[in-house]
């Protein structure tokens, strides 16, 4: 399981969130998803550890502490939702545009 933690400051490197994580046990894996076009961290990121009974105790201890200037926000992470190619959609190919024509 991976653990979400959010709010993070734009400065904050892998190392950091290493160094605070494995407070709480081994930590097997930390990732911080940057910016495509800037490459600049977005301010939260994913940390896992070697066993749940680890991950309980550093989201217990680290959910709502400051540190580096932010109050972080840290839980389990929730799986990834699958994004559709098409956003909204329904009427594509109508020739009404999505209009009754009624009133």
């Amino acid at each position: 399981m991976s653990i979400y933690v959010g709010n993070l400051s734009y400065s904050v490197t892998q190392d950091d969130l290493t160094k605070v994580f494995s407070e709480y046990g081994a930590v097997t894996r930390v990732q911080l998803p940057t910016d495509r076009e800037t490459g600049r961290a977005r301010g939260f990121g994913f940390v896992e550890m070697e066993s749940s009974a680890a991950e309980d105790a550093a989201i217990q201890s680290l959910d709502g502490a400051e540190w580096m200037g932010r109050v972080m926000k840290v839980n389990k992470a929730r799986p990834r939702e699958e994004k559709s190619t098409r956003s909204g959609g329904g009427s594509w190919g109508k020739s009404n545009g999505g209009y009754s024509g009624q009133y």
